[in-house]
């Protein structure tokens, strides 16, 4: 629940015009549902808030609401990681960066984490792709998530995101197509964005540790 006085979260701005196998027009579509997220977001607390101070806490309608907030809440943020990761054009993958070594450290060889993230993009469903990290044990694992609330690992660390809901790609792909979605948005990734976050993790503890 949104505690009294917080401010509305503000909707951030993604520059990704131009990306290669991912159309404007589907970018327009997903950026407008992102926007959706946020709008859904503030509402929510809002009204959690208010029906808070009128003494309604624990009601049916105030436990309907915040298991509504989860989905709206990590669709949210969900969908500023997946944007966040990309840029028109991608960047090289730095095969000697700490991202790497770690990779190799959890999967054996960046090929294998490649396959294995593909598999799991692939699955039949909609959903989320995704590169944790373990902030416990520095260990990187890939999960699907479902409703954006489901299945994600608590206190893990999201390191590369991909949507893999239809919407993210059915202006320009068929729904068997997934794949050619899949392989344009690893022409897409921004690694830079992806090393910072696990910099970031790493920051909290060494990977190792």
């Amino acid at each position: 629940m949104a505690m009294l006085g917080q401010g509305p979260y503000k909707q951030r701005q993604f520059d990704l015009t131009g990306l290669k196998g991912i159309s404007d027009q589907t970018l327009t579509v997903h950026l407008g549902l992102y926007a959706g997220y946020v709008n859904n977001t503030n509402a929510l607390n809002q009204r959690l808030a208010q029906l808070a101070q009128e003494g309604k806490a624990g009601t049916l309608d105030y436990a309907e609401l915040t298991r509504r907030l989860s989905f709206e809440y990590d669709g949210m943020i969900l969908h500023e990681y997946y944007f966040g990761n990309l840029k028109p054009g991608g960047s090289q993958f730095n095969s000697s960066s700490a991202l790497s070594q770690a990779i190799i450290r959890s999967f054996g060889s960046y090929d294998a984490w490649m396959t294995d993230f593909r598999a799991i993009a692939s699955m039949r469903g909609v959903g989320w792709a995704i590169l944790f990290q373990d902030p416990v044990t520095g260990w990187l694992s890939n999960f699907w998530i479902t409703l954006h609330q489901d299945g994600v690992p608590a206190g893990f660390k999201p390191l590369l995101v991909l949507d893999v809901w239809e919407h993210a790609f059915l202006l320009d792909y068929k729904p068997a197509e997934r794949g050619k979605y899949i392989d344009a948005f690893f022409q897409n990734i921004d690694w830079e964005a992806v090393e910072k976050r696990l910099q970031e993790t790493a920051a909290i503890r060494p990977i190792g540790s």
